[in-house]
């Protein structure tokens, strides 16, 4: 994962873009639910980005990531407008932009993490492509791509190698048992359980395939094409 990326410029372009995005729906498209993640609007989205931003400056993070900890966001702001959604997530901006240097590297690699993959949620769900080379995006794929690494390892399944547009990069300890060949963004999506386990399949494998080496979050029942 690079520490040589700037964390906060990345999360404040982030939030720029999304802010931008969802500023200029009307309420009837921002209740439309979200193909990525289908149990959410994309009112529920935003409610998830300006909840996070809530509790890490509360410090409440000791179940970070979870179901609980993302739909005890959601829930209380369910009936939120759009408008005041984003409010309250750009109110916080400035506080949470001085914060995010004194979070240590893994935990705000994590944050950038998840917002980006709700960033690209939104995109799929308004067919809008981009930032998929953004500076949110490299520290998101880094700190998927170590989760792939501790994933592998955990499993004794060697190095995996990600092969992409991006080039060659080796993740997992020992000697590489297996290679996947795929879009970077793909690959990314995938390790986010955006994509079917007949899509992960259907990559160009060398050694396995084996899904639950790869994919972090489980895969989708159905296929999502973005």
């Amino acid at each position: 994962m690079s520490e040589a990326l700037d964390h906060t410029a990345a999360y404040r372009s982030l939030r720029t873009r999304v802010t931008d995005l969802a500023g200029a729906l009307d309420e009837e498209t921002a209740a439309q639910f979200v193909p990525a993640t289908p149990a959410w609007r994309i009112k529920d989205l935003i409610a998830h980005f300006a909840g996070t931003t809530a509790d890490l400056l509360a410090g409440n993070l000791d179940a970070a990531g979870s179901d609980d900890w993302t739909e005890a966001q959601v829930a209380p702001r369910r009936d939120a407008t759009l408008a005041a959604l984003l409010d309250e997530w750009n109110s916080c901006a400035d506080a949470l932009d001085a914060l995010i240097p004194d979070i240590p590297i893994f935990q705000r690699s994590q944050v950038i993490f998840d917002a980006e993959t709700h960033e690209q949620d939104l995109r799929g769900a308004l067919g809008i492509v981009g930032a998929r080379d953004s500076d949110a995006f490299e520290i998101g794929w880094g700190w998927a791509a170590d989760i792939v690494g501790q994933m592998r390892d955990g499993h004794q399944a060697g190095a995996l190698c990600l092969r992409t547009d991006a080039g060659d990069q080796v993740v997992g300890a020992g000697e590489v048992t297996a290679t996947v060949s795929a879009d970077r963004f793909e690959l990314f999506r995938a390790m986010t359980g955006r994509r079917s386990v007949d899509q992960v399949k259907a990559y160009a494998w060398e050694g396995e395939p084996k899904i639950g080496h790869l994919c972090f979050l489980p895969c989708r029942p159905d296929a999502l094409v973005e």
